[in-house]
């Protein structure tokens, strides 16, 4: 670049945009990056501010805001998202389907930490909508040298960033426990909660059943819906330590592979999360699913229906941000339930 005075710089080329604001009105550029410089652009710049401005000369060592950005784009962007065009040096990504979002934070970190460039995501292990901003990226300075985005690339390593996870509806059972609500002492309000939620990801109930609290049965019943093809299934209720709740041990004794009985987030510490052999989840559901607003059953579920694995390293991250404030309007996702950094 070179640095000219604006009254000098007719006839030059443009190598940066010029920004133009006006509060309430506008935010955006009044000339582009490429805008050959004519004697009436002058007062326009003056009146923005720019007495001075960038012209463009060519060095080999160096790139452009522009293409720098396009190399931090091209470090981040995975399936199923599309990029925007530079525009005042940024580049974003956009989703092209629904599906749960996910980022390998500490390679990010490790770009962010270079200087002079960054990549700002939205947040880990959510889902997102078609059309949702997933990221965007840019340079710090005009322009910046070579050596630094292959530095880059080095750091951030072959696999891209950022990953959408597309949701793939499915058919799932609900056992349903208690002797309270089997005996019919009091009616069934957990299981619309459950149809409500899972509707979200275009997922269908096709089996519902109401056992007592009699472990064997419940083991039973889980087998029963595995054998018929349903591809989850939940059990509400018997998930605390009291003596009559064996939801636990009838899910450990259909042959799963219990990931985790309970996780560091509230509401939703005696959940429990497994798997059977094939990979289809079984999952134990303690009662806060069924009267608090967002519980952990949230921050998995994007999980469940997009086949991605729960880990324990993951539940156990949870904790760090896995307070629910139950704010008298809750704005979830929007929030930093289940944010953890």
């Amino acid at each position: 670049m070179k640095l000219l005075k604006t009254e000098d710089a007719v006839g030059h080329v443009l190598c940066h945009d010029i920004t133009q604001i006006i509060k309430d009105e506008k935010k955006g550029p009044v000339f582009r990056k490429g805008h050959i410089i004519r004697p009436e652009d002058v007062p326009v710049l003056l009146s923005v501010g720019k007495d001075h401005v960038y012209i463009w000369e060519n060095n080999e060592n160096m790139l452009h805001e522009d293409e720098a950005a396009d190399i931090l784009r091209q470090i981040c962007q995975g399936e199923h998202m599309h990029a925007t065009e530079p525009k005042e040096g940024k580049i974003e990504l956009i989703a092209d389907i629904d599906g749960l979002l996910l980022i390998d934070v500490e390679r990010l970190r490790a770009v962010n930490s270079l200087g002079e460039m960054m990549i700002a995501t939205r947040a880990s292990g959510f889902f997102v909508k078609q059309g949702s901003k997933l990221c965007g990226t840019r340079v710090i300075p005009l322009v910046i040298e070579k050596e630094k985005m292959e530095r880059a690339r080095a750091v951030a390593g072959p696999e891209p960033l950022l990953r959408l996870v597309p949701v793939r509806p499915r058919k799932y059972g609900v056992v349903t426990t208690g002797n309270e609500v089997f005996y019919g002492r009091i009616q069934d309000t957990f299981t619309p909660v459950i149809q409500d939620k899972l509707r979200e990801y275009g997922c269908e109930m096709a089996e519902h059943v109401i056992l007592n609290d009699d472990h064997e049965k419940i083991t039973a019943a889980i087998r029963d819906m595995l054998d018929k093809g349903c591809e989850m299934v939940f059990c509400s209720g018997g998930m605390s330590v009291d003596p009559d709740d064996k939801t636990p041990l009838a899910i450990k004794n259909t042959g799963a592979n219990i990931v985790s009985y309970g996780a560091p987030v509230l509401p939703g510490a005696m959940f429990l999360v497994s798997y059977m052999p094939d990979g289809r989840p079984v999952c134990g559901l303690p009662g806060c699913v069924m009267y608090a607003r967002r519980t952990i059953f949230d921050l998995l579920l994007p999980y469940l229906v997009t086949d991605t694995p729960i880990t324990k390293e993951y539940l156990a991250g949870l904790g760090h941000g896995g307070l629910c404030l139950n704010c008298p309007v809750c704005r979830f996702p929007d929030c930093g339930f289940g944010k953890g950094v």
